[in-house]
């Protein structure tokens, strides 16, 4: 279990860290979505990954999951959310104002 977790932290990082070097908006705003979600994944394996227990178990600490990680999972959704749709928003701006998408680059790094 935990290696699944693992790997789909790593192949949605290493996705989204791909996304955000293109020199497109529209990849740029999916590959933060996707760094957001594998660092909400990230924090809600922090809390332990067991399956079918309760958040606390009373005295007993043989099977606790921590709820702090699933509410911080929460407020990153939320948050998230919010961002990416201020980020598309200003996409969609200037795209309309320019009729590009292209990221402006300095003349000395144009290709």
């Amino acid at each position: 279990m935990e290696l699944l977790v693992a790997t789909a932290i790593g192949a949605l990082t290493a996705s989204g860290v791909y996304l955000i070097l293109r020199l497109r908006s529209f990849p740029v705003v999916i590959g933060t979505a996707m760094l957001s979600y594998a660092v909400n994944t990230f924090l809600f394996a922090t809390g332990r990954l067991a399956v079918n227990q309760p958040p606390i178990l009373g005295a007993s600490a043989a099977g606790v999951v921590d709820p702090i990680p699933q509410a911080l999972v929460l407020t990153a959704i939320v948050i998230s959310f919010g961002m990416t749709a201020l980020i598309v928003m200003l996409m969609l701006r200037a795209y309309l104002e320019t009729s590009d998408d292209a990221v402006n680059l300095d003349p000395e790094d144009r290709p």
